[in-house]
């Protein structure tokens, strides 16, 4: 057994991806056991602990605990306070729109509707959750992620690595779609110059090399990743310090489709030479 036990407590909004993320531990090793009560989280840590050759215990939690939920922010603080454990929350996230256009495909009913709308029963989980929410390690929404995405951010954010290092998402977005949520960085690309109104680059994109030329090759664009990557390293060892280890950044531009893009591709690169683990997400290319 190891010295210290990884426990990943995942909870979220039903519908935003809880069971795909738990596939993916699963696929990487972790022992993952779903829809546990809370009450018996202790007791599954502590077993674990004294007896079973599992180093990384993966935990969903959800609302279909009923009542029995109340007691879960207890839980975690004992938790906390116990030695031989490395606790961490995951949790899931997505807007009221995608929710219940998820629930209303799968022909489901919410958990918590009891008779209502599906609305209501959305936001009587959101109630429910904000304490849990608030104390997360990692936030992903999932609004614009498909099960692929989920996954490739779930498997970068809990590889199995010996040293522990800052992991980064690297996220591109157009301010005219709203800000990502689960954001803990933004900056705004809006102030270089605008390849949309280039003809031979409109219907182009980021990921393009006439796009990524025009966008980085000036002095302000490089002075920008400059600084955003500065930023970055001198923030990595106090998220570290403070036992964040993932973090997203976000780079808006109007439509998400150029300056963020072609920003977050080259930020990404630059981190990556620095020792930070990035994962590279384009949430609003294709939309325009």
């Amino acid at each position: 057994m190891p010295d210290v036990l990884e426990v990943l407590v995942v909870t979220g909004m039903s519908g935003a991806g809880r069971s795909t993320a738990a596939r993916a531990l699963e696929d990487q090793g972790w022992f993952v056991v779903d829809n546990l009560p809370p009450m018996l989280l202790e007791q599954m840590v502590s077993t674990v602990v004294q007896g079973a050759e599992i180093s990384r215990l993966a935990v969903v939690v959800d609302v279909r605990a009923g009542g029995f939920f109340e007691t879960l922010r207890a839980s975690l603080d004992d938790l906390r306070q116990t030695g031989g454990v490395d606790l961490r929350i995951l949790f899931l996230e997505a807007n009221d729109t995608v929710l219940v256009q998820r629930f209303e495909g799968n022909r489901r009913p919410h958990p918590l509707q009891a008779g209502e709308r599906l609305v209501d029963g959305i936001r009587r989980e959101r109630e429910i959750l904000a304490d849990v929410r608030e104390s997360a390690d990692l936030v992903i929404d999932t609004s614009t992620l498909n099960v692929h995405d989920l996954r490739r951010k779930v498997e970068a954010a809990f590889a199995d690595h010996a040293d522990v290092r800052l992991r980064a998402t690297v996220l591109s977005f157009g301010f005219k779609y709203g800000l990502p949520v689960d954001a803990d960085v933004v900056l705004d690309a809006r102030f270089l110059p605008n390849p949309h109104w280039v003809p031979e680059l409109q219907k182009q994109t980021g990921l393009d090399g006439p796009v990524n030329d025009y966008v980085v090759d000036s002095p302000s664009a490089r002075e920008f990743l400059d600084r955003a990557a500065g930023l970055i390293d001198l923030a990595a060892e106090g998220y570290l310090r403070e036992g964040k280890r993932y973090v997203t950044i976000a780079i808006g531009c109007t439509g998400g489709k150029h300056r963020s893009v072609a920003i977050a591709e080259n930020l990404a690169a630059r981190l990556v030479i620095d020792g930070v683990e990035s994962l590279v997400v384009h949430r609003d290319l294709g939309r325009e």
